[in-house]
């Protein structure tokens, strides 16, 4: 019963039915109408071979005539294993190490061409932004840390970041405030005072925010203060920052996380460095990270009035722009949409909080 087939300059170009058993001694193979040989292990070179590299190639020369038998059957291969001597049982692993790494590397690239088929098609059908929003959908929250801590330090190496004081005390109760009423996120944020005339503050993905001091010096009071950092924990809880990032990178992103390759899309990410602090929101994405922020400080206990006061400052700088060639929305606008958002919502009383305001500004 033929198991195998072998190769040679004196057999068929088509290779030859034969037989191979193994034992302590080599290989004794029987090829058609020739007479048995026997080869010993030391005669043999070893290596994989067939499309998928399944099969085990060995090589020896017989007479002078170079011979090659591809061996697949489950019985051979497995008393192959069990015969071998270990000076070339260490040689042949080194193999199968090569093998699985190239099986893999074909495996990836195979997905990731099936991955970019199918992000065209599912991009020409539905639309990129849907396509995004899909891919963001599959991205773990893990990755989206990595993503947004390497954006972070990158940043705050060239900042100087206030670690201690009064400003830090009131900023980390505000936060403390505002996170203890969101159960079961699965963000642990991170918010950090940058020192800077900048009357703002920013967040990227994963959970990582910055406040500078400039708004901290221009808020007319805490709950001001309440108001932007809420708007900026909704964009993260919404995932703001990591839709942006994704449709900036466009489609290979996509491919990259559609076959699930993390460390591409966070050296993607990388790339980008601290653009990602630069990437602007769209108008639906400020609008969502508005209004669920204002539902996040009633539930926290904080007056609304603070974050409608802001933007109703800020509106004043906004009166030479034209609404509709703004990414945002106009701060007069967002303010009214928010008054009327907030006249909605159930009667509370709002609870004060501990730090004197005018205390934190001085020190600053």
């Amino acid at each position: 019963m033929m198991n195998a087939l072998c190769f040679g300059r004196d057999l068929p170009a088509a290779g030859a039915p034969c037989h191979v058993e193994v034992s302590s001694a080599g290989l004794s193979i029987q090829v058609s109408d020739f007479s048995p040989e026997t080869v010993p292990f030391a005669a043999l070179v070893i290596e994989a071979g067939g499309f998928e590299h399944d099969h085990l190639v060995v090589k020896w020369t017989w007479n002078g005539a170079d011979r090659t038998v591809y061996l697949k059957d489950p019985a051979v291969l497995a008393s192959f294993w069990l015969h071998l001597p270990p000076e070339q049982m260490a040689r042949l692993e080194r193999t199968a190490a090569r093998v699985r790494r190239t099986r893999r590397g074909r495996r990836a690239w195979l997905m990731a061409a099936a991955g970019a088929v199918l992000a065209l098609v599912a991009g020409l059908w539905l639309g990129f932004d849907t396509v995004v929003g899909l891919a963001v959908a599959r991205i773990p929250v893990e990755w989206e840390q990595a993503m947004g801590e390497a954006a972070q330090r990158e940043f705050l190496a060239g900042q100087t970041v206030v670690k201690e004081g009064q400003a830090v005390a009131a900023v980390q109760e505000i936060t403390k405030r505002l996170t203890e009423q969101l159960q079961g996120s699965p963000y642990r944020f991170d918010v950090t005072v940058v020192r800077s005339d900048t009357v703002n503050a920013f967040a990227l993905p994963g959970g990582y925010v910055v406040v500078f001091t400039g708004l901290l010096k221009q808020a007319e009071n805490p709950e001001e203060v309440a108001g932007v950092l809420s708007h900026e924990l909704n964009h993260v809880l919404q995932r703001h920052g990591l839709e942006r990032t994704v449709k900036t990178l466009g489609l290979v992103a996509v491919v990259t996380i559609f076959v699930g390759n993390q460390e591409g899309l966070i050296g993607l990410a990388k790339r980008l460095g601290v653009e990602l602090i630069t990437l602007k929101f769209g108008r639906e994405q400020e609008t969502e990270a508005d209004l669920t922020g204002l539902r996040l400080l009633h539930r926290a206990k904080v007056s609304p009035s603070g974050m409608i006061r802001f933007f109703e400052r800020l509106s004043e700088s906004d009166s030479r722009q034209v609404a509709l060639l703004s990414t945002h929305p106009m701060s007069a606008a967002r303010a009214e949409r928010l008054k009327a958002e907030a006249a909605a919502l159930p009667r509370q009383e709002s609870v004060p909080f501990t730090f004197d305001w005018h205390a934190v500004q001085a020190g600053l």
